[in-house]
């Protein structure tokens, strides 16, 4: 698994990312999925390495899945809880991380409700002078770059198992509906798919999908060079994103970060915007639904669908996400040995 494509020290944004990098984190997936299927999974690529998981904020998959990850790889976990550790006697997030670097760890896996902490945490690294790389395991309603990637892995293997690379999802349609205002998932898919030459429709009620979100992105997007030019499209009503799509995420309500009443009622999302096999008869015949959970059955999808393998890749995601972590983890700590 060459690296010589590969000089990033942090993963923070997929806003920079090159096309190079995508297609290396997909190649190199690709590569650890093999790792996966064989019945040893074990490799000792990062043996000797510390990764530790610092999730400020709570997660089942996201957390589980870099630390198995981690051990994949032959890596020493260190993982942090913010309820039983010393923050709550008032140590703050800088010093936890420079506690963990004092321990000898390589890599930081950092997930926070608050934008910026990785990134904070990784300028504090760079600061010190120390050869320590950060993964932003999401932050607030910033970005979410793994679960992003694992998202463009799912589909880009799908289309082509042997060779996942970004330039198959060049003119593709996807869908993007759901709470779109707080998800930091649909922050990193738009620039994983504008980059990728795919059309990007987001769909959802205008509480979730303000215009002042279109201008943030067309603002972000100034001064970039996508060949094409990026197609977003932003719809307050689901049918027009829907129409021939060949591909649908749909993102949880995310109750816990609305201070408003943004939405009627549940009941009323799921008959406007909520994705059922009826509504996917707008799409391509072909079509796939990816979600990056904790899915609301019943809310943003239907319990039946989100359990229908002819049309539902949620399950394949989490599979996924095992072996994208593994490319990351190994393409921050190659250089480390």
């Amino acid at each position: 698994m060459p690296t010589t494509t590969w000089n990033r020290h942090h993963i923070l944004s997929l806003a920079d990312f090159t096309t190079t990098e995508y297609d290396t984190v997909l190649q190199t997936a690709a590569s650890f999925q093999e790792v996966l299927s064989r019945r040893t999974k074990k490799v000792p690529t990062l043996q000797g390495q510390v990764v530790a998981n610092l999730f400020f904020e709570s997660s089942t998959r996201t957390r589980s899945s870099f630390e198995l990850a981690a051990k994949r790889l032959s890596a020493d976990t260190l993982n942090f809880a913010a309820a039983t550790s010393s923050m709550t006697k008032g140590e703050t997030i800088l010093d936890t991380a420079k506690t963990y670097l004092a321990m000898g760890t390589d890599i930081m896996v950092v997930r926070h409700r608050e934008a910026g902490v990785p990134n904070a945490i990784a300028a504090e690294m760079d600061r010190l002078g120390v050869r320590v790389s950060v993964l932003n395991a999401g932050d607030g309603q910033h970005e979410h770059p793994s679960q992003a990637l694992l998202d463009l892995f799912t589909i880009t293997t799908l289309i082509d198992p042997d060779h996942p690379r970004l330039e198959l999802l060049k003119g593709k349609k996807i869908a993007i509906v759901g709470d779109i205002l707080h998800s930091r998932v649909a922050r990193s898919n738009i620039w994983s798919l504008i980059a990728s030459g795919a059309e990007v429709h987001l769909a959802a009620p205008p509480t979730l999908l303000p215009k002042f979100f279109a201008k943030f992105i067309s603002e972000e997007l100034e001064g970039r060079n996508y060949s094409p030019n990026p197609q977003l499209f932003l719809h307050w009503q689901l049918e027009p994103a829907l129409q021939n799509a060949d591909f649908v995420m749909t993102l949880r309500l995310q109750k816990e970060r609305m201070t408003a009443h943004l939405l009627p009622s549940l009941r009323e999302y799921h008959q406007l915007f909520g994705i059922t096999r009826t509504k996917l008869e707008l799409c391509k015949s072909n079509v796939k639904v990816l979600h990056p959970g904790p899915v609301n059955r019943g809310v943003e999808i239907s319990s039946e669908l989100m359990d229908d393998p002819e049309f539902s890749l949620i399950q394949s995601q989490v599979t996924s996400g095992v072996a994208v972590r593994m490319a990351l983890l190994y393409l921050l700590g190659s250089g480390k040995a």
